[in-house]
Parts: C-alpha cells; structure tokens; sequence
C-alpha cells in the first residue's frame, strides 16, 4: 500500500457515489443530518447541523495528516445523503477501516449502503491491495451490527471498554472484518444483493 491511498477519488455506481469530502458540501450534510435527526442517536456518533463545518474540518485535516480519505455520499439524484471514510490507514500490514458512515434516514433500507460498501471494498482490495478491511460499530447498534453482517462481515470480536462516548457512557466495540482471501465470494454476494429484484 502506497501513498495513493490518500489520493482522493470519485467512485460511482447505479444507486450512489462516492466523491471527496469537500467544505463546499456542507449544507447538503446539514440537510441530510436533519433527515431523521441522526446526531440525537445516543450509541453513535453523527454530526449536528450546528456541528458539521467543524466535522467537516476534523475530516479533512486527518487527511492531512494521512490517516483519513473521506468521502460525501451521494444517491443517484444527485442529492447529497451522508458522510464515508477509509479511516485506521495501516499501510505496513495493509489494513484499513471503512467507518464514520452516515446516512440520511430517507436513504437508509436500500441499495444505497450496499453499493458504497462494494466500491469501497473493491477499491480496497482490488486497487491498494488490502489484505482486510475492517467494520467497527457500537456493541449495541443492532441496525449497523445487522447492515455489516448483511455484507457477509465476520465479527472478530468485541472490544470492552473501548473508548469513550459523547455522553460520557463507555463503548463496547463489535469489530468486524473481511479479508482478501473471503473478497471474490464477498464481491459475489454484494453484486447478487444489487441485482436481485426489490419487493
């Protein structure tokens, strides 16, 4: 894994795209943090309208700094519905995390996710080399927990007392993975979850 891996890049697909987190997007993320009121959601971290230029900012400068490529995600009209990153940037054992994802609660349930995610791993795998990308999610956000478990992610286990929460409480970490070897079955999956017919 190289430098390129904080190169920003566009991903695009049928139900969504992936572009470089840029300041000119924040008030397409304040919309989409409104939809739903996500930041009120006590077991993960989402930023507030109020809050998003500074997210924005902490964002941009851990890609600064080498540690972050983050992303705006965007739904195939165009609008702008969430925040990606490739985050945890281990470039000796060549490993990232694919985190801090949000979604408006009007693009949630759909394609949308599931597509992100298979640009994502395919980028990960197929163009940096990864030999795992990682998920990591409150022990109790059973809806991400499922979402993660959805794409065929195994859980390597949970860390304890993990780090703290913005209200203080202390987080339980599920961890999950998928390695190089499980991707091509993996790639298999996420492509028959797009195309099969939606009821």
């Amino acid at each position: 894994m190289s430098e390129d891996i904080l190169k920003p890049l566009t991903l695009a697909g049928r139900h969504a795209r992936l572009e470089p987190l840029s300041a000119a997007h924040a008030e397409g993320l304040r919309a989409a943090t409104r939809d739903g009121e996500l930041w009120r959601l006590w077991y993960t971290a989402v930023p507030s309208p109020d809050g998003m230029a500074a997210e924005i900012e902490r964002r941009l400068s851990l890609h600064g700094a080498g540690t972050m490529l983050p992303f705006t995600v965007f739904d195939a009209t165009g609008r702008i519905v969430g925040m990606s990153t490739f985050m945890n940037i281990d470039r000796v054992h060549r490993r990232v995390e694919i985190g801090s994802t949000w979604y408006a609660a009007s693009a949630q349930r759909g394609p949308l996710n599931t597509e992100c995610k298979r640009m994502l791993l395919t980028h990960a795998f197929e163009t940096l080399g990864c030999i795992a990308v990682e998920f990591r999610t409150h022990r109790l956000n059973q809806a991400s927990r499922r979402a993660i478990e959805r794409l065929g992610a195994q859980l390597d286990g949970i860390l304890r007392n993990h780090q703290r929460s913005a209200d203080g409480s202390l987080r339980d970490t599920a961890v999950y993975s998928i390695t190089a070897d499980e991707w091509p079955t993996i790639k298999t999956h996420l492509q028959w979850l797009l195309d099969k017919p939606r009821t």
